[in-house]
C-alpha cells in the first residue's frame, strides 16, 4: 500500500504555502471554466435541436394545412442566427479561440513555472491532511 501522494502531486522543494493555495485557486478557477464550457456544449447542442424540430414544426404546420404561417417561421426563424452572424457551433469556437485556450494556457504556464508542471497539488495536500491513514477507503492512491 501507497501511504502518500505519488510523485506527479508531491511538492517540489521550496515550493511555499501560499505558491500552492495560489495554484489551487487557479485550478479551481479552471474547473469552473471547464464547466461553463461544457454548459456552453450543451447551449450549442439544444440549440442545433430546437432548430431541427423547428424544422420538423414547419412541416407539420404546412402538411396541416397551414402554409402561410408554415413559410412566416420557415423563412424567418429556420437556420437564424443565435447572436449576430453567429449559430452555437461559432459562439463555441470563438469561446475556444479568445478564453478557453488562453486560460488553459496560462495556468499551464503557472504550473510549469512554479511546480515543475504538476497538477493537483494542494488537492493532493489536501487529501493527505483529512484523510484517514492506514485506514480502509482512504489510502492515499490506488494499488
Amino acid at each position: 500500500m501507497h501511504d502518500g501522494p505519488d510523485e506527479r502531486h508531491l511538492r517540489p522543494d521550496g515550493v511555499s504555502d501560499k505558491t500552492v493555495e495560489a495554484l489551487g485557486k487557479l485550478s479551481e478557477a479552471l474547473e469552473a471554466v471547464e464547466e461553463a464550457r461544457g454548459h456552453l456544449y450543451a447551449f450549442h447542442r439544444r440549440c442545433g435541436t430546437a432548430d431541427l424540430m423547428l424544422g420538423d414544426a414547419v412541416d407539420l404546420l404546412r402538411d396541416a394545412g397551414h402554409a402561410q404561417i408554415a413559410d412566416d417561421i420557415a423563412t424567418d426563424l429556420v437556420g437564424r442566427n443565435i447572436i449576430e452572424g453567429r449559430w452555437s457551433f461559432q459562439v463555441v469556437e470563438d469561446y475556444d479561440a479568445s478564453y478557453y485556450e488562453v486560460f488553459k494556457r496560462h495556468e499551464r504556464s503557472a504550473r510549469d513555472a512554479l511546480v515543475d508542471g504538476k497538477s493537483h497539488v494542494f488537492e493532493a495536500e489536501m487529501k493527505e491532511d483529512r484523510r484517514t491513514h492506514g485506514r480502509a477507503h482512504h489510502e492515499a492512491r490506488p494499488d
